[in-house]
């Protein structure tokens, strides 16, 4: 028995996975949603005091909330002032065009704004020379079907001396934006003819004649794909203890109930659609408040990849035997007692009871089946995926209620399905590894490169297989007196997939996996030859310097929108980059130019800036990469490639993730062709 601090620290990290994955958001990158916009300016009173004004225009239907919240309720706007000896608070942030009402559902009163928002905070001026306050706020925009993950926002007001000695007052109507990489390598060429700006990215503009490509972005997983994977999901969660056992009691359960044989069928059919509706309903739930690519969006936040890595360690460990994921006694007592009320509405609870109780073995299975299902960034991907979960998992129920005798045909509960779960403690663990290798590469802390995470796997996998032919033993195993023929086969199936990952210590390739491990040119053992781009080509990670170098080359450029996160552009560049006819091309007839859209270094301040699509500060190399694609080709999905001339002209339509060789070569064949037609001209 488990202490009720090992219940509540299990539970909270459940929930906390569940709220994040399964509810207000949501692994290619999409579209951007930001429906405040924020406007400063400084109104001057007179020579010793100002009102710093902070204007929020909220797009309609959406509001964000009063500073003045107590109790529990949704997060209120908060404000930040950098601590300077320039001048003083005088007083709180005041507030106008607040809306009060009383909340039903976090049943307090809360004040809101709708459309606009004006802060107003008071100061006491205390150098009369120059200076700037800066500072932070923070809030959190919801509507009627979604709330907004908190946003920060960085302010600053600027306070001049005049001539007279008073102080002049530097009014900003908007807020703040310094140019974007765009913009500025735009203004930069005025003064300086070097400097390439990305050139028209219209494809009307695209001469005919050169083979034309099309230029829809393929995606990874299909539906179909994410429906089976559902399914394999549902069929691994119908062998756990927790719900195995379950199939005969119910079974026998709807038969001895029912005054006749078909009425017992009709009552287990219902129980399995009550399964269905209830996972389905998860999926629903998570499609209509997440979108389409708010979950997929989390691939490249490092905080989200780090609680992940800990959440998915936590499912291990529990798989394990250290202690069980439970949900509250209350809420499986209150369903079960709900389950007791007969008809329809009782055996529907029967099947939510099954849910709750079943949690501790079900939920890692589910959870990482979201995470999965949102990698292809579509409104179907968690339905998909959940409606597949769902059937595997209903659909014995009802079979065997059909036909009864064939309950003797299943194997009996014991010691195996314990086996089932520690298998998907060991699988979890080698997943926990791919989200902490996604914040190592994106700060590049090094401390998890290719080899390591290989050679981590070797070991998880290698231990899975010893643990099958019973030379591990976990707290609830049971004795292994013989080896069966499944654990001998399954063995046999893991030794020789710890032996395949073996080679890519030393650099194998590994297509097997390709996506998983860091790329392969992220290795402690370089050689005089190694570079940090795919397949040791020359490439550049920033884009002007690049273009300078496609100029003075005189070679056409491909712009690899890319990221450390990104699986598709590990795919990319396993399978397809890897063809000698594609190497070639990228080698020796264009210029690379990678930029990674999740990378977390930081920029020099006098680069740092607003974006001019979300209003948020760009502080890291990603957040410059990343603006600089949402700016010039409306999108933000990885990987994105773009073939430029050195002017910065478009040569084709940008592609997305394109795994079939002969369209990426014809795509690469088409810019090729377009460049010398204008070289020609």
């Amino acid at each position: 028995m488990i202490s009720g601090f090992k219940k509540t620290v299990s539970f909270f990290f459940a929930l906390f996975f569940l709220i994040f994955v399964a509810a207000p958001h949501g692994f290619s990158q999409g579209g951007m949603l930001d429906p405040v916009k924020w406007s400063f300016a400084v109104d001057q009173k007179n020579q010793d005091e100002a009102i710093l004004v902070l204007k929020a225009k909220i797009d309609d239907k959406f509001h964000i909330y009063s500073q003045f919240i107590t109790g529990e309720g949704p997060i209120p706007t908060s404000f930040i002032f950098e601590k300077s000896k320039d001048y003083v608070l005088a007083g709180k942030v005041a507030e106008e065009n607040v809306v009060e009402e009383f909340d039903p559902v976090w049943e307090i009163k809360i004040g809101y704004f709708n459309n606009e928002a004006i802060f107003k905070q008071k100061i006491k001026i205390v150098n009369h020379e120059k200076f700037t306050i800066k500072g932070v706020l923070n809030y959190m925009a919801c509507n009627d079907k979604q709330c907004l993950a908190p946003t920060d926002v960085d302010f600053s007001f600027t306070i001049n001396k005049d001539a007279g000695g008073g102080v002049k007052v530097e009014k900003k109507d908007e807020v703040p934006v310094i140019d974007t990489v765009v913009q500025q390598q735009a203004n930069d060429t005025t003064a300086r003819e070097d400097v390439i700006v990305p050139g028209d990215t219209s494809a009307n503009y695209l001469e005919p004649g050169c083979g034309e490509t099309e230029g829809a972005e393929v995606r990874e997983t299909s539906i179909i794909a994410i429906f089976i994977g559902g399914i394999l999901g549902g069929l691994l969660a119908l062998l756990t203890p927790c719900v195995f056992p379950m199939i005969p009691m119910t079974v026998s359960f709807f038969t001895k109930r029912s005054n006749t044989r078909q009425k017992g069928v009709f009552n287990a059919i219902v129980y399995a659609i009550s399964i269905i509706v209830i996972y389905v309903g998860i999926g629903f739930l998570v499609t209509v408040t997440m979108g389409s690519d708010a979950l997929n969006d989390m691939a490249s936040n490092s905080f989200f990849n780090l609680a992940f890595f800990v959440i998915f360690i936590i499912f291990a460990i529990s798989f394990f035997g250290a202690f069980e994921i439970v949900l509250p006694s209350s809420l499986i007592n209150k369903a079960d007692a709900a389950s007791d009320r007969g008809g329809l509405l009782g055996i529907f609870f029967m099947a939510f009871t099954l849910s709750l109780v079943s949690f501790s073995c079900t939920g890692p299975i589910i959870g990482t089946l979201l995470v999965e299902a949102a990698r292809g960034s579509s409104y179907m991907g968690p339905l998909a995926g959940m409606s597949g979960f769902a059937l595997a998992l209903a659909l014995p129920f009802a079979v065997f209620a059909a036909f009864p005798g064939w309950l003797h045909s299943l194997p009996k509960s014991g010691g195996w399905l314990n086996s089932v779960k520690v298998s998907l403690g060991f699988l979890e663990l080698a997943l926990a590894l791919k989200f902490l290798s996604n914040v190592d590469l994106a700060y590049h802390w090094g401390f998890l490169k290719r080899e390591i995470f290989i050679s981590l796997w070797v070991i998880i996998f290698g231990m899975w297989g010893f643990y099958l032919l019973g030379k591990l033993k976990f707290s609830h195993d049971s004795d292994v007196k013989h080896i069966s023929v499944s654990r001998l086969l399954f063995s046999i199936i893991i030794f020789t997939f710890t032996v395949y990952l073996i080679p890519g210590i030393w650099g194998a390739p590994l297509r097997l996996i390709s996506g998983f491990p860091p790329p392969e040119f992220y290795k402690e053992w370089l050689t005089e030859n190694s570079s940090e781009c795919p397949h040791n080509l020359t490439c550049f990670h920033d884009y002007e310097e690049g273009m300078k170098y496609a100029k003075a080359q005189e070679k056409p450029v491909m712009i690899d929108f890319t990221g450390w996160s990104c699986v598709n552009c590990r795919k990319m560049e396993d399978n397809v980059w890897s063809d000698p006819k594609i190497l070639k091309k990228l080698s020796e007839k264009y210029v690379l130019i990678s930029l990674y859209v999740d990378d977390k270094m930081l920029l020099p301040e006098a680069e740092q800036s607003t974006s001019a699509v979300t209003g948020k500060r760009i502080r890291t190399m990603g957040n410059k990469w990343s603006e600089l694609q949402a700016v010039k080709y409306e999108t933000n999905s990885q990987p994105y490639y773009v073939l430029l001339d050195n002017k910065g002209r478009l040569l084709a339509k940008p592609r997305g993730y394109t795994p079939d060789i002969d369209t990426y070569g014809r795509f690469l064949d088409e810019g090729l062709c377009r460049y010398n037609s204008r070289k020609n001209q």
